[in-house]
C-alpha cells in the first residue's frame, strides 16, 4: 500500500510552532493543544513498580535557551522567537520528578542549541553552574562549525571556556536539500549553510580529523539516508573518534502525521513508510557495525508524531527502539530526555503538539526494555552516556 509520507505536510512550521508555545503556555507547559485527546493518549501496558525503576539515571542530551536575553542566540531568535528554557525549568520537569521516585540523578550533559558562538554558549551555562542554578550539569557537547579553516582554533577557545567539562561537539547536519520550512528532512540549522551537505564536504573532514586528535566526540545528528550515502563511510575513517548517533538516526514520520491535514482529528494510518524505514536501517546497521559509533534514544515523536496517543503507534516505536538496541547492544545505547521548551517540543521537535512527560517517557522506555537484563537496563538509563562522555 502506498505510504502517506510525504504525500501530507507537516500540520505546522517549526518558526510557528515554537512561537505558539512561547506565546501560549509557559516555557515548561506540557498541556496539549488545541485538540482534546484525554482519550487518545495512552499509558503503557503496565505502569512499572518502583522497583523496578533504575537506581540512577544520568541525562545525556538537553538544552538550556534564552534567546530574548542572549546576543549569541540572535540565529535562534531569528527562527524560534523569544523562547526561554532555563535551569530551573529542568529541575521542575525532569529531575524533581525523578527525586520523588527515589531515583537518584546522576548528572547531565548540556548540548548546544545552534548558538552564534559556541564559546559564548558555554561561558553562559558555566556562568550559571558557578552560581548555584545547574551544578548537576557535568558535561558540554558544544558548537563548532568544523569546516571553518580556524576550525582548531575554535576548539581551543571551547577548551578555555569550559575546561573540566567540554566532551565534545555538534554540528546539526540533517540536510536532504534546501530547507523547505520543516517539509522535508532537512533542519532549519542548515539555514547557516542552506543546501550544503557538510557530510560530504572535506573541510568538515578535516574538522572531524582536529576532533579526533584532541579526544573529544562529534554528535552526528543527520538524517537517515546521510547515514548511508557518506556518515558511515566517514566515521570510518576514525576509529578513535567517537560519535554519537542523536535521535535514534532521525527516522521521519514514518506514519506520517499526527494529525489530519484539516486538524480535524489524529491521522489513522497505521501503515510504516518502508522506504524511510529501508533507509534507516541501512544506515543504522552500517554505524552500528563501527565500534567507535553510539546512540541516544530520544525525540522518539519525531519518528512517529503524536505516538503517545494511541496503542499501536505506542507499538510501532517500541519495535523501533528495540531494534536501534539490538542493533548497537545497550552497552552503546543511552536513554535521553532531549528536555527544552516543554514535552511535545522535546519529542517531536515541533511535528506534534503531544508528548509524554519526563515520567511518562521512563515508563514507556521501561516497557520498551521488557526483558533486558538489570545490567542492561543500568547501561541504557546511565552506564552508556557515563562511557561515553566520561562523566565522573
Amino acid at each position: 500500500e502506498k505510504s502517506i509520507l510525504g504525500d501530507n505536510h507537516l500540520p505546522i512550521s517549526w518558526q510557528s510552532y515554537y512561537s505558539y508555545r512561547i506565546n501560549n503556555t509557559t516555557a515548561h507547559d506540557h498541556s496539549p493543544e488545541p485538540i482534546d485527546n484525554s482519550e487518545t493518549t495512552m499509558s503503557p501496558p503496565s505502569i512499572p513498580s518502583k522497583s523496578s525503576y533504575p537506581k540512577e539515571i544520568i541525562d545525556p542530551h538537553h538544552h538550556f535557551l534564552d534567546s530574548a536575553n542572549n546576543p549569541f542566540q540572535s540565529f535562534l531568535r531569528s527562527q524560534a522567537g523569544d523562547v526561554t528554557y532555563l535551569p530551573e525549568h529542568y529541575v521542575a520537569d525532569v529531575i524533581r520528578p525523578l527525586a520523588d521516585l527515589g531515583i537518584h540523578f546522576r548528572g547531565s550533559v548540556h548540548v548546544e542549541a545552534m548558538p552564534d558562538d559556541g564559546a559564548d554558549e558555554l561561558d553562559w551555562v558555566e556562568g550559571m553552574i558557578e552560581t548555584g542554578r545547574c551544578s548537576y550539569v557535568k558535561g558540554f557537547v558544544a558548537s563548532c562549525d568544523l569546516t571553518l579553516e580556524t576550525a582548531e582554533e575554535e576548539m581551543e577557545r571551547l577548551r578555555r571556556a569550559s575546561p573540566a567539562r567540554l566532551r565534545g561537539v555538534r554540528w546539526i547536519l540533517n540536510c536532504v536539500g534546501k530547507y523547505r520550512g520543516g517539509t522535508t528532512a532537512t533542519h532549519v540549522g542548515t539555514l547557516r549553510h542552506d543546501g550544503v551537505d557538510y557530510l560530504r564536504e572535506p573541510d568538515f573532514e578535516r574538522g572531524l580529523a582536529s576532533l579526533e586528535k584532541q579526544n573529544l566526540s562529534f554528535d552526528l545528528q543527520c538524517a537517515p539516508i546521510q547515514l548511508v550515502q557518506s556518515a558511515a563511510a566517514l566515521f570510518a575513517k576514525y576509529p578513535n573518534l567517537k560519535v554519537c548517533i542523536d535521535h535514534m538516526g532521525t527516522p521521519r514520520a514514518i506514519l506520517g502525521n499526527d494529525l489530519l491535514d484539516d486538524g480535524s482529528g489524529i491521522n489513522p494510518n497505521d501503515i510504516p513508510d518502508e522506504d524511510e524505514l529501508k533507509a534507516w536501517r541501512e544506515g543504522m546497521t552500517a554505524m552500528a557495525a563501527l565500534p567507535n559509533a553510539y546512540v541516544k534514544l530520544s525525540m522518539l515523536g519525531y519518528a512517529v508524531p503524536g505516538w503517545m496517543r494511541t496503542p499501536e503507534r505506542q507499538s510501532v516505536v517500541k519495535s523501533l527502539v528495540r531494534e536501534t538496541v539490538e542493533l548497537f547492544g545497550a552497552g552503546r545505547c543511552m536513554v535521553a530526555w532531549n528536555w527544552h521548551v516543554n514535552a511535545a517540543v522535546s519529542d517531536a521537535d515541533s511535528h506534534s503538539q503531544v508528548g509524554p512527560d519526563a515520567i511518562e517517557l521512563l515508563d514507556m522506555m521501561l516497557w520498551f526494555f521488557d526483558g533486558y537484563s538489570d545490567e542492561e537496563k543500568e547501561r541504557l538509563f546511565s552506564g552508556t552516556a557515563k562511557e561515553f562522555y566520561r562523566l565522573d
